[in-house]
């Protein structure tokens, strides 16, 4: 038997009433047209020259003290003053002298330095991000220089995995916490007395003893840090100095930020494989971490004009800080607190000359104070 045929008339719809469609799908992340800039990027020139030049004067300030050292080991004459310079190495000795300060409101006697360098960090990394790690720092121009030596030697640099890389950059902030416990639990007179005591006067020579007389165990951390700083970029300052942690949770207040401009990105993702701190700026519009350390290396490596700059990020101006600003406030901030610490007198630890003769060469003598001890108590 024939099926029947039913055919079915539809209704024409007017044109007016269909959406519009497009029949090229547009792609999110078409390639946008590169408008290249123009300007000379000086950024790492600059960065580099203040690298080399602290290091250097860090060379220098150790080889004083080493000498200075020496000098009372040996019972020779004493030729050359020590170097306060070198309080610059204590920062535990800076944060407390900092507490005893705030609590009594005078400029401690013993390693007052290392509190006015404290405060110099302290004032760039609040106003300039974390510049100090990336621009003054010995510890991290020398991390630099490993992993681009690295980066030579393998043809690149590894990324530890995500899942693991955020927990070991956590590690830094639990050593912070034990530190920052620590000066907190202490009283004024407390901490008066830690630096009255033998280690506390010798404090600095016991750092260079680490270094001049380094362990078994200490050589292989150090060994561990230098070969894995050569596979991963800044492995120390990203996973366990407690400084950088410090410096970095002060640089969250600073009004500078790295900003990109969605309109000008070309998204190329140049940025985001500069950046030391494995950062997305390339998806990002504001760099707000904690973990920028005011490099300028994604910058540097922007092709495009008006992409990715330094900002002063206030709601009522976002106005670009061109790399000259930044080195001079860095300058400015270092030499100024430094320079008046030094002419109102409170730039050089007071101990007398005898009492060096006696502690000095007996450095390994004298005891770290713990808590609890009889000493520390008020």
């Amino acid at each position: 038997m024939a099926t029947p045929l039913h055919t079915q008339i539809i209704p024409e719809i007017p044109s007016s009433l269909l959406p519009a469609v497009s029949l090229k799908q547009e792609n999110p992340r078409a390639k946008k047209k590169l408008v290249r800039r123009t300007d000379r990027d000086y950024s790492q020139l600059v960065r580099r020259t203040y690298q080399a030049l602290f290091l250097l004067m860090n060379v220098w300030i150790g080889g004083v003290f080493y000498v200075w050292v020496r000098h009372f080991e040996t019972g020779a004459a004493q030729t050359l003053p020590r170097p306060a310079g070198v309080e610059g190495w204590l920062p535990i000795a800076g944060m407390m002298n900092l507490k005893y300060f705030v609590l009594t409101g005078h400029i401690p006697s013993l390693h007052p330095a290392a509190m006015f360098l404290l405060i110099t960090f302290f004032s760039i990394a609040f106003l300039f991000r974390k510049a100090f790690c990336s621009w003054l720092c010995p510890v991290g121009t020398i991390s630099e220089y490993l992993w681009r030596l690295g980066q030579k030697l393998f043809r690149r640099n590894f990324r530890i995995w995500a899942w693991l890389d955020v927990p070991l950059r956590g590690l830094k902030y639990l050593l912070l916490g034990f530190f920052v416990w620590a000066v907190s639990s202490m009283s004024a007179n407390a901490i008066a007395a830690f630096m009255r005591s033998d280690y506390g006067v010798i404090a600095d020579v016991k750092m260079l003893d680490f270094f001049r007389f380094l362990g078994q165990t200490g050589a292989i951390v150090v060994a561990v840090l230098v070969v894995a700083s050569l596979f991963v970029q800044n492995f120390w300052c990203r996973y366990l100095c407690p400084y950088g942690a410090l410096l970095g949770l002060t640089s969250l207040l600073s009004p500078l930020r790295i900003r990109r401009n969605p309109a000008s990105c070309i998204d190329c993702a140049k940025c985001a494989k500069a950046c030391p701190s494995a950062l997305p700026v390339d998806q990002l519009i504001t760099i707000k971490s904690a973990e920028c350390t005011g490099c300028l290396e994604c910058v540097a490596m922007c092709p495009a004009e008006g992409a990715l700059q330094m900002s002063l990020s206030v709601p009522a101006a976002r106005t670009r800080v061109p790399t000259w600003a930044l080195a001079a406030g860095v300058a400015v901030l270092f030499f100024g607190i430094v320079g008046f610490a030094k002419t109102a007198g409170y730039w050089n630890t007071d101990v007398p000359s005898y009492l060096y003769r006696q502690l000095v060469p007996h450095a390994f003598e004298a005891r770290h104070p713990m808590p609890g001890d009889p000493g520390l108590r008020d």
